[in-house]
């Protein structure tokens, strides 16, 4: 069931009314950040209530020691965890000695809350009511630069409504912070001391451990009857916090402006010994740019990412909303200008899954970066598991597992495992296949074959590696066969043969295969050193084919569908709609035993193999195998339904399409898991983008071609998106057509940006798309 309380704008998100048991989840939908670092939406002021405090830097994190009831060799000694960072955003706000906090106000009125997405700033306003009988309207408006990689600011605005009154302002940068989801309640952080001078402060940390430093900083001044305070009344400071005290007398609405700026300079980015002298530059920097002037840019800025990566959408704004917001956290979390970093399922948002990268980063994240950004970006997430391919080896290793054989993390910060469940940690080994998938992406859409042929093939042949180690041959099945793993869907544990993880083992050699095959032909030199490098020899050649040319994949003769795995029709076969809806979600209210002997799937599993591989299956299988595995899909995870609204497309059944549309666009906004608290799906936000590019457009790449069948929801009367595409930048532009031809769509591909003719299969007819535009 939804729980919904945005308000539909098709450029905002926008709560309205006070409402106490929203602001966890507030704090959770209106986070920002700038790829570097971010925060959830958390009160400037003192609050009291139920909340959840959350800044975090990007690459700055904690190894949690793992905490298992039962330890199993091969557990990952760590859970990595991007810390809650110190809080630099505080302003205590005090009337004729009375503090403001909504938690304990007399009355709360006009309470708005906007994250305008088309500008990249969060407001807030409200009117409180003291115990002292004064009012105050309150306005704050915050964002995280673009401009400035390390600093926010903030623009925090008072005016007394009553009466006369004294306030005392307080900013402040507190040291003094916890993560919510440590293990044993470790110190996460160690403090070296507090700085004050002039408006400004520093506070210096390091994360214990991995030894981070952070110097994190603030300056404010003080805005009253065109006059500036820039010199506090009082400084209280200790080693973890430093507050600057301003007493300011204000006339009945006569307003007060208090203006931030803050953030961090870490030891990622920036040398040990330079922090502190580099965090006052910064300081130095944004007084000289001045607030007005870094909103600005802020929004020239969101303005030249919404010029490529926006999609438009006509007679439905719940669509618009929702895409836009996806859209709007993606550039928020990630921008590829650092390849050390990638994607959290998170982001910014909050700290489950400890902020670390998962595969979701390859399944699903690659192509929304591929198609928005520069080819540098999605190189930069492939780079990333290069540079830790090391790591993979090492993971693969301590499994027991030689010969360069890599078994890249199902959770990372740094490329080691960390991830300390063991039915994932152990079992869940499509991982891999998700990276080489990644690779192969990435290939096929840029037509860029230089990565594949160079760092790429040294992940591919490790990976495959792995694959042949991983399998084993069965005297039973005269087959080799894959045992004991957890596929995409982890509603089960410890099977045999998941169809998906045996289908991309065997597509993983093949392509490994393949691909040394043409590096042999087309660069003799390259293949003679990799054979040297790598240790690649005939005899291993030959037992990877053995294993493609035999793997063993479960199917069903009565039901003519692959089965997800081995056993899987001993279960009761029964609809998700059979359910009585007070047990939904079930993995919160049914036992882990009766979740695994349920038929109940949690995410796309044999239909994510569908979705990956389009070419190797026919429309009527992949019918045949979505009528049979979708009703007693649940969809609990977040990466689900965007899969099956894709392929929901790609079989005309729009109306399903655009019901799971819907529902993965805003998973988040309307809280369909009741989880939103915990912090947004980040990258099952790639996803949406995918259902409208990939589903609803059509978007393909088949024999080296761009191809698009595109179709339109019945909601919409039009909808446009734009990629970048091998140098080029193409609009497509879809609208409902009277005529009966080409799926009731008119279809008008143009070359916005680039001068290059690009070829395009449109609706199965081979168009050039260059100086003039093309219509179908």
């Amino acid at each position: 069931m939804k729980d919904k309380y945005i308000k539909e704008d098709p450029w905002s998100i926008i709560q309205e009314g006070w409402n106490p048991k929203r602001v966890k989840s507030s704090e959770s939908l209106f986070s920002i950040g700038n790829g570097f670092f971010g925060q959830r939406a958390n009160f400037e002021e003192t609050y009291t209530g139920d909340a959840f405090q959350g800044s975090y830097i990007g690459g700055v994190y904690y190894p949690d020691k793992t905490r298992v009831g039962w330890w199993k060799n091969g557990y990952p000694e760590y859970f990595a965890k991007v810390l809650n960072a110190p809080n630099w955003i505080g302003i205590r706000v005090i009337s004729d000695g009375k503090e403001v906090d909504l938690h304990t106000a007399t009355k709360i009125e006009n309470y708005r809350l906007e994250l305008n997405m088309q500008e990249g700033w969060l407001e807030r306003s409200f009117t409180i009511y003291l115990a002292d009988d004064n009012i105050l309207d309150i306005r704050s408006t915050r964002f995280i630069s673009l401009e400035v990689n390390e600093v926010g600011a903030i623009k925090y605005s008072i005016t007394s409504k009553a009466k006369d009154c004294k306030l005392t302002l307080i900013p402040y940068v507190d040291a003094e912070v916890s993560n919510h989801d440590s293990n044993w309640d470790d110190a996460f952080w160690s403090f070296h001391g507090s700085e004050s001078y002039d408006n400004k402060a520093i506070v210096l940390t390091s994360t214990n451990k991995t030894n981070f430093d952070v110097a994190t900083m603030m300056c404010a001044e003080i805005h009253l009857n065109d006059e500036t305070l820039t010199t506090p009344t009082k400084i209280n400071k200790t080693d973890t916090k430093v507050e600057h005290v301003y007493d300011v007398r204000v006339f009945k609405d006569n307003p007060v402006t208090l203006i931030k700026y803050g953030g961090y300079v870490s030891s990622f980015h920036q040398e040990k010994n330079n922090i502190n002298t580099y965090a006052k530059s910064i300081l130095d920097k944004c007084e000289s740019i001045g607030y007005h002037s870094l909103l600005e840019s802020q929004k020239k800025r969101w303005a030249d990412i919404w010029e490529i990566s926006d999609i438009e959408i006509e007679g439905d704004i719940s669509a618009q909303q929702g895409i836009r917001y996806n859209i709007f956290q993606l550039n928020q979390t990630y921008n590829g200008e650092d390849a050390r970093l990638n994607i959290g399922p998170k982001g910014f948002t909050g700290e489950k899954y400890g902020g670390s990268t998962y595969w979701d980063t390859e399944a699903y994240c690659l192509p929304f970066y591929m198609a928005t950004k520069d080819q540098e970006v999605a190189l930069n997430l492939l780079k990333y598991r290069h540079n830790q391919l090391p790591q993979a080896i090492e993971n693969a290793a301590k499994l027991g597992f030689s010969d360069g054989a890599a078994l890249y993390p199902m959770v990372t910060m740094n490329g080691e495992e960390c991830h300390n469940e063991w039915e994932i940690t152990f079992e869940e080994i499509h991982r891999n296949a998700a990276i080489a998938y990644a690779i192969y992406n990435y290939t096929r859409y840029t037509n860029d074959s230089s990565y594949l042929h160079n760092q790429g093939i040294e992940v591919l042949l490790a990976i495959a590696r792995f694959w042949v180690q991983r399998s084993q041959y069965s005297q039973d099945k005269k087959q080799w066969v894959i045992l004991g793993v957890t596929g995409p869907n982890e509603y089960e544990n410890n099977i045999n043969n998941n169809w998906y993880t045996n289908y991309m083992t065997r597509w993983c050699m093949t392509y490994t295969l393949g691909t040394l095959s043409t590096i042999k032909s087309e660069n003799l030199f390259r293949f003679i050193k990799l054979q040297k490098e790598l240790a690649w020899t005939d005899d291993e050649a030959e037992r990877m084919k053995a294993v493609t040319s035999n793997m063993y994949l479960p199917y069903s003769e009565e039901h003519q569908v692959f089965l997800q795995q081995d056993g899987f029709l001993d279960k009761e076969l029964s609809p998700v709609d059979a359910l009585d809806p007070s047990q939904r979600p079930i993995n919160q209210h049914w036992s882990w035993d009766r979740i695994l002997r349920s038929c109940y799937i949690k995410q796309a599993d044999t239909l994510q193999g569908f979705y990956f591989m389009p070419d190797d299956f026919s429309k009527e299988e992949l019918e045949r195998h979505f009528d049979f595995y979708e009703p007693m899909t649940v969809h609990e995870s977040s990466l689900s339904p965007c899969i099956h609204s894709i392929l929901a497309c790609r079989i005309d059944r729009l109306d399903k399409a655009y019901d799971l549309y819907l529902r993965t666009s805003r998973l988040d906004l309307d809280d369909y898991n009741h989880e939103v608290d915990e912090g947004c799906h980040i990258t099952s936000m790639a996803g949406t983008w995918l259902s409208i590019v990939e589903g609803f457009g059509g978007m393909m790449i088949k024999d080296g071609l761009l191809h698009l069948n595109p179709q339109i929801p019945k909601q919409w009367s039009s909808y446009n998106f734009k990629i970048r595409y091998r140098g080029q930048v193409l609009k497509i532009s879809i609208s409902k057509t009277n005529a009966e031809a080409y799926n009731y769509t008119n279809t008008f591909v143009e070359l916005i940006k680039g001068n290059t003719p690009v070829e395009v299969v449109l609706f199965g007819k081979k168009i050039t798309v260059g100086s003039t535009s093309s219509n179908q």
